[in-house]
C-alpha cells in the first residue's frame, strides 16, 4: 500500500482559514458505511443520524498557547518553539527554529526574561530538550507569553483563542485541537443528551506527530509518534454500557477514535487506565469498537484519512472527498465535518 494511494487534488482556496461564526453552521457530509452514498446536510442536523442508545465519545484535551517567540541571549537571533511533551519538572521536548541556532547549551529569553530556556539536548527528529525557569507559575506564564499553534496551512491570525478549543476542553496538554469537535456548541450537545444519547470523555493529549507528513512510499513503514490518552473508569463504564444495549459507539474525531481502538480488548471492551499510544491505523485494520465516525476533511496522504479510509473504505473516502471539492466544502481543522455510519 503506497502513500501516493491516498492522495486528492484540492484547490488552495478551499482550505478554510477561519473558523464560522456559529461553529454548528458548518456543512456536513454523511457518508454511508455501506453503500457509500453521501448526502449534503449542515452540522447541527448531526441529531438525525444518532439513535437514543447511541454513544458518542469525545476527546476533552486542551490545547495549550505552545507557541512561543524569543531571543537567542548572546546573538539576539529571533526564536520560535513549540512545545510538543512535557518531560519531567520543567524540561520539555520542543520543536525550534532554526534548530541550527539552538546547539546544546544555548540559552533563549522569553518576554523580555520572564521565562528562561536552556538547549540541554537533541533527540529524534531533531526536536530539542529545553529547561525552562522562571518564577511563579508556569501555565500563567504561557498563557501570557504562548500562541495558540495553529497548524501552518492557516495563515490568518486567530482573533479569539478559544475558537481553537472544544467548548468541553477540561485537561490541558495538546498541541493541536481535536478538530471534529470545534462543530459542538453547549445546546447541541445538550439536546443531544435529551435524545437518549450517551456522552462519554477520553482524554487523549494530540501531538504533532499526528499531523506529521508521511515521508516514506510504503504506508507500513511510517512511525507514529507516541501521544498519552487516559480513560476513566466511569467513562469506560458508560461506553460498555451503551454497546452491550446494543448502542453505536460513535468517536468524535480521529483522536477519540485512536484513543477507543488503543484502550479496547479483543472483545471490544473498553479498558479503563492510561499510557501512551502509537497506535496506527490503516486499510486492513480490524476495527474493535467503533460503529461510527465524525470526522473533518484530512490533508491529501496524511495518517488521518488513512485512518478514515481503513473505517469507511479507501475508494468511498476518496469519491465522497471529491464530491466534497465538486460541492466546494471548506477543508481541514477550521472546515467542514463529514459523519460516517
Amino acid at each position: 500500500m503506497k502513500t501516493s494511494d491516498f492522495y486528492y487534488e484540492l484547490p488552495q482556496e478551499l482550505i478554510a482559514q477561519d473558523p464560522l461564526e456559529d461553529r454548528s453552521a458548518s456543512r456536513l457530509m454523511h457518508l454511508d458505511r455501506k453503500t457509500g452514498a453521501v448526502e449534503h446536510r449542515h452540522f447541527r442536523d448531526i441529531k438525525e443520524y444518532l439513535r437514543p442508545g447511541d454513544c458518542l465519545v469525545i476527546n476533552d484535551t486542551k490545547v495549550i498557547p505552545a507557541r512561543l517567540y524569543g531571543r537567542k541571549v548572546g546573538t539576539d537571533a529571533l526564536i520560535e518553539i513549540l512545545l510538543l511533551k512535557r518531560r519531567e519538572n520543567d524540561v520539555w521536548e520542543t520543536l525550534v527554529k532554526p534548530g541550527k541556532k539552538c546547539r546544546p547549551g544555548a540559552e533563549i529569553s522569553f518576554g523580555e526574561g520572564i521565562l528562561r530556556g536552556r538547549v540541554l539536548d537533541v533527540v529524534e527528529e531533531g526536536n530539542r530538550l529545553i529547561q525552562f525557569e522562571y518564577e511563579g507559575i508556569f501555565e500563567e506564564i504561557l498563557d501570557q507569553l504562548g500562541e495558540m499553534p495553529l497548524p501552518p496551512y492557516i495563515t490568518h491570525k486567530l482573533k479569539d483563542r478559544k475558537r481553537y478549543q472544544t467548548v468541553y476542553a477540561r485537561h490541558e496538554g495538546s498541541a493541536a485541537a481535536p478538530t471534529a469537535g470545534l462543530h459542538f456548541t453547549r445546546e447541541l450537545l445538550e439536546e443531544i443528551r435529551e435524545m437518549g444519547v450517551k456522552i462519554a470523555h477520553v482524554t487523549l493529549h494530540v501531538g504533532l506527530g499526528t499531523f506529521r507528513p508521511v515521508k516514506v512510499e510504503n504506508v507500513t513503514e511510517h512511525h507514529m509518534h507516541s501521544e498519552f490518552y487516559v480513560v476513566e473508569e466511569e467513562q469506560a463504564a458508560l461506553v460498555n454500557e451503551a454497546r452491550k444495549n446494543g448502542g453505536r459507539i460513535i468517536a468524535v474525531g480521529t483522536t477519540s477514535c485512536r484513543t477507543l481502538e488503543s484502550a479496547a480488548d479483543a472483545e471490544g471492551i473498553l479498558k479503563a487506565g492510561s499510557g501512551w499510544t502509537d497506535i496506527f491505523i490503516y486499510p486492513g485494520y480490524r476495527f474493535k469498537i467503533l460503529d461510527g465516525l465524525i470526522t473533518n476533511f484530512h490533508l491529501p496522504e496524511s495518517t488521518l484519512i488513512m485512518l478514515v479510509s481503513a473505517f469507511a473504505g479507501k475508494e468511498q473516502v476518496l469519491g465522497a472527498y471529491r464530491e466534497a471539492v465538486k460541492e466546494r466544502y471548506r477543508f481541514f481543522s477550521f472546515g467542514d465535518a463529514m459523519v460516517i455510519l
